[in-house]
């Protein structure tokens, strides 16, 4: 399926079924969310990386406006629905301040495996209790992939980027297992390091080395 959308770029990356709330105040952006409450039609955003806009996004359904202010500024609530990918950026459209894309959208298969998915959990886990960060999921265990977990692990933009990229849920968790793999033993030795520089200048009750 390939068709016209109207196109929202930001410097992030979005996942499907992924809740998103935004304060609109740029008028192209006000005009392209009205059009998509009146039109009740989705939106895209690609993702800007480098300051480039990026061949993939995702496209957005508008959930609510929960706030217009006096100077017309909007708080919306948005929720993502599916990968795109850009044909052709159509950067002048008739009669609207904003642009817009022909986009289609790429097989995505969803099938992945639960034990992968709980060693990920796991290891998430252990990476929010090492930093002491306090980030709870939205479902339960067993049924979180990996577009629910992605934004919990750590990624720099342009590897959630690369993670939108992949079309195959295997690929997506295996991408986070080597995330988490690369980066849970650097966040350990930062911990043990953070320990050592903190005993340092205390008085330390320790055993004497028996020759």
């Amino acid at each position: 399926m390939t068709n016209f959308i109207p196109i929202f770029p930001l410097a992030i990356v979005v996942y499907p079924g992924e809740e998103l709330n935004l304060h609109i105040f740029e008028p192209r952006y006000k005009q392209l969310i009205i059009d998509s409450k009146t039109g009740n039609r989705p939106f895209g955003i690609p993702a800007v990386i480098n300051d480039q806009v990026s061949e993939m996004g995702t496209l957005m359904e508008l959930v609510e406006i929960t706030k217009i202010y006096d100077n017309g500024e909007m708080d919306v609530k948005t929720m993502g629905i599916k990968v795109f990918r850009m044909l052709e950026v159509v950067k002048s459209v008739p009669d609207k301040l904003y642009s817009g894309a022909i986009v289609n959208y790429p097989e995505n298969y969803a099938n992945g495996s639960r034990v992968m998915m709980e060693k990920i959990i796991s290891g998430i886990r252990q990476l929010h209790a090492l930093l002491k960060v306090n980030k709870s999921f939205k479902k339960p265990d067993d049924e979180l992939w990996s577009y629910e977990v992605a934004h919990h692990v750590g990624l720099s933009l342009t590897e959630a980027y690369d993670l939108l990229q992949l079309m195959h849920e295997l690929q997506r968790e295996e991408y986070l297992r080597q995330h988490l793999l690369k980066v849970l033993p650097v966040v350990t030795e930062m911990e043990l390091l953070k320990d050592r520089i903190q005993l340092n200048g205390h008085f330390k009750n320790l055993s004497g080395f028996n020759f």
